[in-house]
């Protein structure tokens, strides 16, 4: 069988979950590559035979998306012509991790598809959503993949076809044993300036601030460190922190409870995403806070002062769950079935 993986190269998540399972795919059948996004340039351990400028969301300076720099930097035409010209009809099955053009692409094309993402998981009936619906986002996120098969991946399991996270290799084999005085901070959404401003009330704590503002390492007053975004040190500030501070996304919440990690999340305004995965992390007891401003810093403050103790069990399946997907659309593809018949999660109600 000849398998294509496409993923979303925007975003953390994908990029860390395609680099856990493009190797276990390889080994397990004939794998090609493709990455659509505005990270689609990036360096990965692993050779990429297409990539694509897809569809891409740009995060604002104070806590949302930037709708006007994601309208001008995006392209319909430009998409449509990707989609005409992706190459999904040379596979027999495309794995796909939220990547839009391969998704419309086996759509028109008829080619066998299916969806393995934590998009696919967020939009199942059973798990849990926002209660402010951000109508916009809801509506892209059902609708930017248009593939019935999926597999998903969330903080639980919702349904038997939704799966646990990836916890990446290097962040099982972190030791958490040392343990500083600081806290990690990782918000893309807001600028370090802001950040610091509103954070600088709570003296008694200190914090690493990754952002993409600096090239190197430096220090504000005695309680700040900005760092830049850089992979490793990130690992490290996470695995020796007292705490960590981010974005309702997946799989850095993900990672810091898999560590032990005490942990508060700040969803993007107005990103359905990201208010869903932050229901489901306060379902788990996780402390979630609308935005970081004057009137939330007692909440923080409060967060810090607490004993926060979580426990996951984020077993290493991937392997499994791969096996699964290439054996279960195998026979689908031996009998002619074409993976646009049947739905693995139920979406009916979102």
């Amino acid at each position: 069988m000849k398998v294509l993986y496409a993923f979303q190269g925007t975003g953390f998540g994908h990029i860390s979950r395609a680099k856990e399972i493009v190797p276990l795919l390889k080994e397990k059948v004939e794998t090609d590559v493709l990455i659509s996004g505005a990270n689609k340039d990036l360096e990965l351990p692993f050779e990429v035979k297409y990539r694509m400028k897809g569809l891409t969301f740009f995060a604002g300076k104070t806590g949302g998306i930037d709708f006007s720099k994601t309208y001008h930097k995006n392209s319909l035409l430009r998409l449509g012509q990707e989609i005409v010209k992706a190459p999904v009809k040379q596979y027999d099955l495309v794995i796909n991790d939220f990547e839009p053009v391969t998704a419309w692409a086996c759509k028109l094309k008829g080619t066998n598809c299916v969806e393995l993402s934590h998009q696919a998981a967020v939009i199942d009936q059973n798990a849990p959503k926002a209660a402010n619906k951000a109508l916009l986002g809801k509506f892209l996120l059902e609708r930017i993949c248009p593939i019935p098969f999926k597999y998903g991946f969330h903080f639980q399991e919702y349904n038997d076809f939704i799966f646990t996270p990836v916890i990446r290799k290097q962040v099982r084999e972190l030791d958490v044993r040392e343990c500083k005085n600081h806290y990690t901070v990782y918000l893309p959404a807001y600028t370090s300036s802001y950040l610091i401003e509103q954070l600088s009330s709570i003296e008694s704590a200190f914090w690493h601030i990754f952002t993409p503002e600096v090239e190197e390492e430096v220090t504000i007053v005695n309680n700040f460190t900005l760092c830049p975004l850089n992979n490793e040190r990130f690992l490290e500030s996470m695995a020796t922190s007292l705490g960590v501070v981010c974005g309702a996304g997946f799989e850095t919440p993900a990672e810091a409870l898999y560590l032990g990690k005490k942990l508060l999340v700040v969803p993007m305004k107005g990103q359905y995403e990201q208010l869903c995965n932050a229901a489901s992390l306060e379902s788990l007891g996780v402390p979630v806070i609308d935005h970081i401003n004057a009137t939330t810093i007692g909440r923080l403050s409060q967060w810090i002062a607490s004993n926060q103790s979580i426990q996951v069990n984020y077993p290493d399946n991937i392997s499994f769950i791969l096996d699964e997907v290439l054996e279960t659309h195998l026979k689908h593809i031996r009998k002619g079935i074409q993976a646009n018949t049947p739905t693995h999660l139920n979406t009916a109600t979102v």
